[in-house]
């Protein structure tokens, strides 16, 4: 087995508890105001505010660090539309058929339906692919590790940063969704996981999200971690 090879970790100052309170309430108060847009603008996002955020998603960590994933970026109006047409006939059969009643229920708050027209409005999308093995020069197969949750890391990343940078992003994950393969050009092995409409919010006084309450939610986790931790103790 080849040793590994070490190099010198990046410089990370120690800073005392207040400090690093600070800043962990700080993070939670800026990605508490994250949520889901549907009401946005067409302004133009600049190609490289796209890549730095990917690049930031490939910062992520990932089983036996080979980084399982793919990201295509798509600005090209034709491209946008051939996917929109894809999403939209994969959503009708969801709506229509594939759906339980629970599951409708659930979304009905949302107020979600088939129809995507924000596939071609949104300046940029991303399609996320998983890649649960490998091809290599050779044309043989090698096996990658926890692809799933790495690639569910690194879009958890990404999210972050598109919010980090003023655009908000949405997650769509219409199923199934080996057309995106097809019009993006991928080949069969990678799978597709998930993809983003990254977008500017529209400047209106107003704009309309989902009044859907996150922090209740959240602190009843918190309080079963702390409850489990006491327990372990």
């Amino acid at each position: 087995m080849t040793p590994p090879r070490l190099v010198s970790a990046p410089k990370i100052d120690n800073h005392p508890d207040h400090e690093v309170l600070r800043r962990a309430r700080e993070f939670y108060e800026m990605m508490q105001r994250r949520r889901t847009f549907r009401d946005f603008s067409d302004r133009p996002v600049p190609r490289e505010v796209i890549e730095y955020c990917i690049r930031a998603a490939g910062t992520a960590p990932s089983g036996a660090n080979l980084q399982p994933w793919h990201f295509v970026a798509v600005s090209d109006p034709v491209v946008k539309h051939q996917i929109r047409i894809a999403a939209e006939k994969e959503e009708k059969e969801f709506y229509a058929h594939r759906a339980s009643k629970a599951w409708l229920e659930a979304l009905a708050p949302l107020g979600t339906d088939s129809n995507k027209p924000f596939l071609e409005v949104a300046p940029w999308l991303i399609a996320v692919f998983a890649q649960p093995f490998r091809i290599l020069t050779d044309g043989t197969r090698s096996p990658t590790y926890y692809a799933i949750e790495s690639v569910g890391i690194a879009t958890g990343i990404l999210v972050t940063a598109v919010h980090s940078c003023g655009l908000v992003s949405l997650t769509h994950t219409p199923s199934p969704m080996g057309f995106l393969n097809r019009i993006l050009g991928r080949p069969s092995h990678e799978k597709p996981f998930v993809l983003l409409w990254l977008v500017i919010p529209r400047k209106t006084r107003w704009s309309l999200i989902s009044d859907a309450n996150r922090s209740r939610r959240s602190a009843l986790l918190i309080d079963k971690v702390i409850e489990s931790v006491r327990l372990e103790q």
